[in-house]
């Protein structure tokens, strides 16, 4: 059973060239059933980073720490 977050970040997050607000906001789905989007090194958050934004959480050095997350499910 997936899991369904809704990310946001904390704070304005500048590194490397690369620019993370809170008004960047996304949904995830997971596909496992997990308590976290970050459980598996964050794949789909970073999939849907690049999809919705052209943002390489890789790259900006994101992490948990850098997000607020809700279930929605």
């Amino acid at each position: 059973m997936n899991k369904v977050f809704r990310l946001t970040p904390k704070r304005i997050k500048r590194t490397n060239g690369l620019v993370l607000t809170p008004e960047m906001s996304i949904v995830v789905t997971t596909r496992q059933h997990c308590t976290t989007p970050f459980y598996n090194g964050a794949e789909e958050v970073k999939e849907q980073y690049m999809r919705m934004y052209q943002f390489d959480y890789k790259k900006a050095c994101c992490s948990a720490n850098d997000f607020e997350f809700e279930k929605l499910d």
